[in-house]
């Protein structure tokens, strides 16, 4: 893969990629995502039950899969974001501003490359859904322009994005902070606007259409103000292929990611039913979305690792990605014993009891939720290197393996969301041992280290989510009490996550790795002050 030529000056490397520097960047990055993320949440929160009501099972169901069959066609729009962000978190001390003007330029041409293919891709998916869905045949024509509509968004997503990867690559991603939150309650307004003026389906795709744009608009804004070097320059003949060559990889990665990510809603709702997908996408609600906010934050920190990585401090890269990995444990495990216990509760409160999955599914869709955010960890570290051959190749192999497992576990057995969760936590197993393997041999870290390390949380974890599946089956089978509200409901949590968190910091954690998350939250601590 052709790489791109980095030039640094040495002193303002070293200064840039001091600890304090980092952590207080990441730090203010981290709170940043998170800000926006407790928006999406919240608004999630308020306008799914909306939704649901406005819509109907069928309907809402019908949304989910088609946001879903549009995900599949995001890298024919050649993703050219990803390589802008990676390329210029590698170049944060560089004032070389033409040459980054000259990648936003090959940015910019690598999405006008592909528009074309997006439109054309986007238009058969549009022709041949209804048909695929089993759609009764007077509602053909609203599904086809509900997917146009999604495909013209698409589009205009990538676009806007353009300027939110500059910020990003950057590291000045907390420039946005508070304001992306408007942002999201536009949004969420849009939709109940939509909803409330009886558009139905095709109102909400509007009103998802409306937002990108005032997104995109939002971000223009705001990187000219921070990154005043921005601009579009004509690339040369040699840096536009390089950069394309590289967002071939990063696109090559996002079709399986896209795939993997929305290939459980759409072989539910093809070989088993779409009022089952509104029950599954309904119980995985709370699971994906806050544990989800661990992701987020390891983004955050992402573009000051890839400054190390391209430094060649590769102990230094590896004794971060181990506190990383040990943080998303510990948190994931905290909010996945603490949904697991009061997943039920939380559905009954907010869209009614008949959405709930039950308790197998709901653990099952907890672990794959939980495999997936630490093998997602582990993707963006392979990518802050830009050596994306062998990830990419292996991901294609376990999708394959997720996607006929699943199929097969769906349609031939008729297991459902078991079915389904067992397809994709068998057919992923395969990243959850290969892309340590990348890393081991990247970063200088043997994979039986990393597998011993691993071991005792792994089994904490797996104790402690068995332990709240079954409280959860017991106390609800013999009622022995209930939660009936909200602050209740918010109480109960809270003592439930307190608990966890004690159980599984001093059962699943070394003492080291302890001693490296006080020291990192004191240090995070320490920079918010100053």
């Amino acid at each position: 893969m052709a790489t791109l030529k980095l030039n640094f000056n040495l002193k303002s490397i070293s200064r840039f990629l001091s600890d304090e520097s980092l952590t207080k960047k990441a730090s203010l990055n981290a709170l940043a995502s998170m800000l926006d993320y407790a928006a999406a949440l919240a608004v999630g929160f308020l306008v799914t039950p909306l939704m649901v009501a406005g819509l109907g099972d069928y309907y809402y169901g019908l949304w989910q899969i088609l946001n879903r069959l549009v995900t599949y066609i995001t890298p024919a729009s050649g993703r050219p974001t990803q390589a802008l962000r990676w390329t210029l978190a590698n170049q944060q001390a560089s004032n070389d501003y033409h040459l980054k003007r000259t990648y936003v330029g090959s940015a910019l041409l690598v999405w006008l490359l592909f528009l074309p293919v997006t439109m054309v891709i986007g238009g058969v998916l549009s022709w041949f859904a209804p048909y695929w869905l089993n759609t009764p045949p007077q509602y053909f024509w609203l599904v086809r322009l509900i997917i146009l509509l999604l495909v013209a968004n698409l589009a205009l997503t990538q676009l806007g994005t353009l300027p939110q990867s500059v910020l990003q690559g950057e590291n000045l991603g907390y420039k946005r902070m508070g304001m992306t939150v408007i942002l999201e309650f536009v949004a969420g307004g849009l939709t109940w606007l939509a909803l409330y003026r009886n558009t139905g389906i095709i109102g909400v795709a509007v009103a998802a259409l409306i937002s990108t744009v005032l997104s995109g608009l939002f971000y223009l804004i705001i990187v000219r103000s921070y990154a005043p070097w921005i601009g579009v320059a004509r690339p040369s003949y040699e840096v536009a292929r390089q950069f394309t060559g590289l967002s071939g990889w990063f696109l090559a990665w996002n079709l399986v990611m896209n795939v993997s990510m929305a290939s459980d809603v759409v072989i539910l709702g093809l070989l088993n039913s779409v009022v089952s997908v509104t029950n599954y996408t309904l119980t995985k609600f709370m699971p994906e979305t806050l544990i989800s906010i661990v992701a987020i934050v390891a983004f955050g920190i992402a573009p000051g690792l890839g400054g190390i990585i391209g430094s060649g401090k590769l102990e230094k890269a590896a004794h971060l990605r181990g506190e990383i990995m040990a943080l998303t444990w510990l948190v994931v495990t905290i909010m996945g014993s603490t949904i697991l216990l009061w997943n039920r509760t939380f559905l009954k409160l907010w869209v009614g009891a008949g959405h709930y999955a039950g308790p197998i599914p709901d653990l099952l869709i907890v672990l794959v939720v939980m495999q997936f955010v630490l093998i997602r960890n582990d993707a963006n570290v392979i990518d802050l290197t830009l050596k994306l051959r062998n990830k990419v190749l292996m991901g294609v192999v376990s999708l394959v393996l997720a996607l006929g497992l699943s199929g097969l576990f769906v349609g031939y057995f008729n297991l459902g969301i078991v079915g389904l969760s067992l397809g994709l936590l068998i057919g992923r197993s395969l990243l959850s041992i290969g892309y340590p393997m990348i890393i081991g041999r990247l970063l200088g870290v043997s994979l039986s280290s990393q597998l011993k390390s691993s071991l005792k949380p792994s089994i904490v974890s797996l104790l402690l989510f068995s332990l709240a599946t079954y409280v959860d089956s017991v106390v609800s089978v013999n009622h022995w009490f209930h939660v009936d509200g909200w602050i209740g409901l918010v109480f109960a949590t809270g003592i439930t996550a307190c608990i966890v968190l004690l159980l599984s910091f001093f059962g699943g954690l070394s003492g080291s790795q302890r001693r490296n998350i006080f020291r990192r939250i004191q240090m995070v601590m320490t920079t918010a002050t100053k």
